[in-house]
C-alpha cells in the first residue's frame, strides 16, 4: 500500500509538472498575467489558522506567492496519492475516465477552498473562466492517470539462474 502511495504521489508530481506547463503555456499565449488566487487562499488559510506571515509588505506577499505555488504542488502530489491508493484497492479505469476524475479530483481540490475561504466565488465564474481552469487539470489528470498506469506494467521476470546441482 505504501508504494502506491508513493506511486501515486509521483503521478501527481508529474501531473502537476505538466498543469504548471499548461497554465504558463497559456499565460504566454494569451499575454496574462499569472493569477493571485493561490497566494490569497494560502493567506486565507494562514490567517484561519492564526498564523502570522512575516516580513514587510514584499517580503510577505513573495512569501504568500511562495506558499500559494507550494500548496498547489501537495494538492497535485495529493491527489496522484488518492488515486495511487484507489489503483491499489482495485479501480482500474480506462485512461479517458480515469483522465477526467483525477482532474475533477484535483479541480475540486482545488477550487472547494478557494469557495470555501470567500476567497472567489467559482458560481460567479464566466465560461472562459472555468475553461481555464478545466484544461489545465484535465491535462494534469491524463499526464497523473497514464503515469500511473505505466507505473502499473508488467514488469520483466528476471530469469532464474538454475543452480548447477538442479535436477533438470
Amino acid at each position: 500500500m505504501f508504494v502506491s502511495l508513493i506511486r501515486g504521489a509521483a503521478a501527481g508530481a508529474v501531473g502537476t509538472t505538466v498543469l504548471n506547463t499548461v497554465t504558463y503555456g497559456d499565460m504566454l499565449w494569451r499575454g496574462r498575467g499569472a493569477s493571485d488566487v493561490p497566494a490569497e487562499v494560502a493567506e486565507a488559510l494562514a490567517t484561519k489558522a492564526g498564523v502570522v506571515v512575516p516580513g514587510d509588505a514584499e517580503t510577505r506577499a513573495n512569501r504568500l506567492s511562495a506558499l500559494g505555488a507550494l500548496s498547489g504542488l501537495g494538492a497535485g502530489c495529493a491527489v496522484g496519492a488518492v488515486c495511487g491508493l484507489a489503483r491499489h484497492a482495485g479501480l482500474r479505469l480506462p485512461l479517458p475516465v480515469g483522465a477526467v476524475a483525477a482532474g475533477v479530483g484535483a479541480m475540486v481540490a482545488t477550487d472547494l477552498p478557494i469557495g470555501a475561504l470567500g476567497v472567489s466565488d467559482p458560481r460567479t465564474w464566466s465560461g472562459p473562466d472555468w475553461l481555464s481552469d478545466l484544461v489545465p487539470h484535465l491535462a494534469f489528470g491524463l499526464a497523473t492517470y497514464a503515469t500511473l498506469q505505466s507505473l502499473d506494467a508488467p514488469r520483466r521476470r528476471q530469469r532464474r539462474r538454475r543452480c548447477p546441482h538442479a535436477r533438470r
